[in-house]
Parts: C-alpha cells; structure tokens; sequence
C-alpha cells in the first residue's frame, strides 16, 4: 500500500511540475496576446521624441504569472529586457490577489469560486498564498523586488520622493535604468485588516486600489453585485493609506465608491487603468463627470491599451481616448494605463512603446502634450505624492 501512495504521490507532483511548466505557459500566452502584426514603421522625428521622454506606466499585472521579469520573451506583454527596448522608464506593478470565477463587467458575487487560487496552486506557489490574499500580494511584491537585487545595474524599485530623484539621475547617465513601483488590484488583499496595510508599506507598496471585480470589505465594485459606496472600514482604510502617502487607485470602484473617496480624500488619486465613457460607452469605464472631480482635486486618469477600456486594439483607438481625455480634463491630468498582462488582448507589447509617440506625432499633437502623457505627469506625480 506505501508504495501505491508514493507512486501516486509522485504522479501527482510531475503532472503539478508538467502543469506549472507547461499548461500555464499555455495560459499566459494565450490570455495576454498581443495581435499580430508587422514591425511597425516609426519615423525618425518620432523615434527621436521617443528616446528624449519620460515613459511610465501605471498599471501592469506581469508578477501574477510564472514568467522571468528578467528575460525578454516572445508571449506576454512586459519584462525588463522589452521595458529597455520600449523607452519604458517607470512601471507599477499591480499585485493581483482574487478573480471571481465568470468575471465579467456586469455582475460579479465575491463569494464566488476564485481563479487566483488555482492559478497560485498551479504555479506552485507557496502554500501560504493559497489562502491568503496577503500572502499573495506579498509574493508577488517580491519578484519586482528580487529584479531590483539581482539588476541592480538596470532596475530599481522606487519608494519615496528621494528615490524618484535618484533614479532620474542614474537614467541622465544610464538610459537603460528602469523603475518599477508596486501596487495592489483591490484591497481585498489586506484580508480584512486594517493592521495589513502597514505590512504591504514595508513590503513596497505604494499604490492600493479599492476593489477589483467584486464588492469587498471597503465597499462597492463597478462590477459588483450592490453598488454601494465606500464602508466604514474603507473610509478608516482610505484615511491610513493617505496618512502613509500611499496612492489611492479607483480604477474598478464603483461610482458611489469613487464619490465617497472624493469626499474624504485630502490628496490626489488616480485611475490607473481606464477610458473615458464619452469616448468608449462600456462598461467598464465610469462617468465623465467623476473623471472631472478627480481631475480637479489633482488626479490622474491613465488610459488603457485593450478593448473595453478604448472600444479598441489599435495605437490609433488609444490615442483617440488619450486626445479625448485630454479634451475633457486637460493635458496635466491624463496619463498611460495599459493594463499589460492582466488577461487583456493589445496591438504592442512594452518594447514597441514608441508606436504611441508615432501616432500621436501622426495626428499632430503637440510635443509638450504628448511629453506629459507618455510619462511626465507620472512622474511629477509621484515626486509630489510619495513619501517623503
């Protein structure tokens, strides 16, 4: 009988390593694809605009799969080796904790089976992530933090306003230097408590959105069941994360959600990946009207890279929305949100960022404009709104 266990014992363990080598490979490349196409022609004048900017990013999910940060691959979106290609200087890392079963824009249970628990189990990550949503974010804070140690040459992790600073010093002699910062997808992932908040800070994270697809502990999602707005453990949340000069992302909150955080908030926010419902009416893009409030009390709106976001694919449809935006709330408020590697479908990947500088030139907006949405709102931003 004991040798009938270990066989089985050891059958189960090679089809977990053949699946986590194998099967999620499969799964990424065919959840985050990027359509398929030519080299794209960029001009010389847009090639040249491109390397003299400043590129950043706020939201990309490439720490939930099981794929090299380091190496440049051939699936997927974002690694450091495509970031140095693509000019893409600044990058948030968001840490996705829990995805409902189903998942769509519409409607979602919180209860409901969660994929990031088998997801976890298939890429045999720790045991303890298999339960907690904490521990979850926490191991995937650690692979941006891990790139920083073993490129200290080529990556760094920015926590405050000094290092913001210092990496822009390093970037005047080293172009190459790439900074990354880390955040949470829905702050389900404190796991109810408040005390986590200051666990996450140590960890690295100095972005936190509320809600991801499903109502939680801190209120109501745009694609929750309720739409309700913020609770009080939310507004107690909101108060701490801001008293920590932790941004605050309402990117996936509902409407009311997003006005309660309004009214409390004492600092900008930002919506790190989204359109603009005037420009693409889906939904999962919230009101123009709150694109205003935010923008008026100092916030950024980054504009995503995939369909539902920009009722598109193409460097042309993201651009429309970057011009849209730019329209609505002014040049100072709107930024990039691509939304890289969290199961969405792109027309470029992080290495051929410049496609964006192009089409921009193309439909003749203006240098300082394009300079300030590819990246140099994030980065005045964050050197206003980080810790000190």
């Amino acid at each position: 009988m004991k040798k009938i266990l270990l066989s089985i014992a050891i059958l189960v363990a090679v089809a977990m390593l053949v699946l986590s080598t194998f099967g999620v490979k499969l799964m990424d490349k065919s959840m985050n694809p990027v359509v398929a196409h030519e080299p794209y022609n960029i001009s010389p004048e847009a090639a040249l605009l491109h390397a003299s900017l400043v590129v950043g990013d706020w939201h990309a999910d490439t720490a939930l799969w099981n794929r090299d940060m380091q190496g440049r691959h051939s699936f997927g979106h974002v690694d450091l080796a495509r970031m140095q290609e693509g000019n893409l200087g600044l990058q948030m890392f968001t840490t996705v904790t829990k995805s409902p079963a189903g998942q769509n824009y519409e409607s979602n249970e919180a209860g409901t089976h969660d994929n990031i628990t088998m997801l976890a189990i298939a890429q045999l990550w720790p045991i303890s992530t298999w339960t907690s949503l904490s521990e979850r974010a926490l191991y995937q804070a650690q692979k941006v933090n891990d790139l920083a140690f073993e490129r200290p040459d080529d990556f760094t992790v920015i926590l405050s306003k000094s290092d913001v600073a210092k990496w822009q010093l390093e970037r005047a002699s080293n172009p190459d230097f790439a900074a990354g910062l880390i955040g949470t997808e829905g702050s389900h992932a404190l796991d109810g408590e408040l005390g986590n908040i200051d666990v996450l800070y140590d960890a690295g994270f100095r972005m936190m959105s509320l809600q991801h697809f499903f109502d939680n502990a801190l209120g109501g999602s745009l694609h929750g069941t309720e739409q309700t707005g913020l609770t009080d453990f939310g507004k107690k949340a909101v108060a701490i994360m801001q008293a920590k000069d932790i941004i605050i992302d309402v990117s996936h909150s509902s409407e009311a959600s997003v006005a309660d955080v309004l009214a409390q908030s004492t600092k900008p926010i930002v919506v790190s990946h989204t359109g603009f419902k005037g420009h693409c009416d889906t939904l999962r893009n919230i009101s123009d009207g709150l694109m205003i409030q935010i923008a008026d009390a100092g916030g950024l709106i980054a504009v995503g890279f995939w369909p539902d976001a920009v009722c598109g694919t193409s460097a042309e449809k993201v651009v429309e929305a970057i011009e849209y935006g730019v329209s609505l709330v002014g040049a100072d408020h709107v930024s990039l949100g691509s939304d890289f590697d969290g199961t969405v479908e792109t027309s470029f990947d992080a290495s051929e960022m410049a496609l964006l500088t192009h089409t921009m030139l193309e439909r003749k907006m203006p240098e300082e404009v394009i300079r300030k949405v590819m990246g140099g709102n994030m980065l005045r931003f964050l050197t206003e709104n980080l810790p000190d």
